[in-house]
């Protein structure tokens, strides 16, 4: 049945604030002691001041994180906020705000760290005799145009330093908001340096804004793709997270979706809840989806090996078991017949240089 046959639940209350993904703040895994809400009976939130999101000051002194994960395409990306106010639900990122002594709950949405060192640690970075050109990634963890972004403006100041070096960026979000830098990344995609990748979760607008209560409508996402490729940026969706039971029965509307938008390649996942997440996915679902909860939970362990989550190399993205392996046959199928092939827009590091520096060739010439 789909997601948006159900009444989806909003009204305020216990683990719930409006505009936020959640009102809860769950103990981290490094805390000698736990912290659990109590619900008197007396349902308040109403009355509760809404939290308002504090910005902190993150003095990094790199601004290049490097993985060797066989699970992911990419080396090296760049997360110039840490923590972020879309507030997803399902977000897998929530649980490394623990790092920072904070909760993956309401502290992750409203306790925002920002680089603001970002773009000269970058071009440090990049100036080194020893960097190794590669596409860099950004919103590898938390989305690089999350509502902070239109006042800091870190990620236009860090496309600007990437855009000076030609070191190709693929970028991936679920806010209109990269439209506005669609400038340099246009000129970008022109030598072949450039990429977005849009997530799409869901078509359903109040499934939408449940679980990413923050974040641009289905809408706005689908027209922000056909508005990259309108100005020359090739555009990917990301049907993910796929959530067992709640919203993988959209996925090929997804894809038709977004291929009808102009999206020239697909991705897709399955969603992970590690450490505290799963605690947080569980209320939400409780509260929101009360009737659906027990059924989207027993999938989800159907697809986890009979847990929550599994954090193994090869299956932590794509789950395991035959509802795993439907998911993965459907979404092959949907992309070969849709024609969403990744391989039609890799992005080119030759090209990378450091200005003012001579390349090799130009060297030699002067002898």
């Amino acid at each position: 049945m789909s997601a948006s046959r159900v009444q989806i639940k909003q009204e305020a209350g216990f683990g719930a604030l409006k505009g936020r993904g959640t009102g809860l703040n769950p103990a981290n895994r490094f805390e000698a002691a736990r912290r659990d809400a109590f619900d008197d009976g007396w349902d308040q939130a109403e009355e509760a001041v809404r939290p308002q999101t504090s910005l902190i000051r993150d003095a990094t002194r790199s601004i290049i994180a490097r993985n060797d994960s066989p699970d992911l395409s990419f080396e090296t990306s760049i997360n110039p906020y840490r923590g972020c106010e879309h507030g997803c639900i399902y977000c897998f990122a929530r649980p490394s705000h623990a790092y920072l002594g904070l909760s993956a709950g309401l502290e992750f949405e409203t306790n925002i760290l920002f680089k603001p060192d970002a773009p000269k640690l970058l071009e440090k970075e990049l100036s080194r005799p020893g960097y190794k050109p590669n596409v860099i990634v950004l919103g590898s963890n938390t989305d690089p145009y999350q509502p902070v972004e239109r006042t800091l403006g870190l990620t236009r100041a860090i496309l600007e330093v990437l855009e000076r070096f030609n070191n190709p960026v693929a970028i991936v979000t679920k806010s209109a908001l990269v439209l506005r830098d669609a400038d340099i990344l246009g000129r970008m995609a022109a030598k072949g340096l450039a990429k977005v990748h849009l997530s799409v979760t869901t078509l359903d607008a109040d499934l939408a804004r449940a679980m990413e209560p923050r974040a641009a409508s289905p809408a706005r996402r689908l027209a922000a793709i056909a508005g990259l490729v309108q100005a020359g940026i090739p555009a990917a969706v990301m049907a993910s997270p796929m959530i067992p039971g709640l919203n993988d029965m959209e996925l090929e509307r997804i894809l038709e979706a977004a291929a009808a938008a102009g999206a020239g390649s697909a991705y897709s996942i399955m969603l992970r809840l590690p450490h505290e997440l799963g605690e947080l996915f569980t209320e939400w679902l409780n509260k929101f989806l009360p009737e659906r909860a027990g059924h989207v939970l027993s999938l989800i362990r159907q697809a986890r090996a009979g847990a929550l989550n599994d954090a193994q190399f090869h299956s932590r993205f794509q789950g395991s078991g035959p509802y795993a392996q439907l998911l993965r046959q459907r979404f092959s199928a949907a992309v070969k017949r849709l024609g969403l092939d990744e391989a039609s827009s890799r992005l080119d590091i030759s090209q990378f240089s450091v200005p003012g520096r001579a390349l090799p060739s130009q060297q030699m010439s002067l002898f």
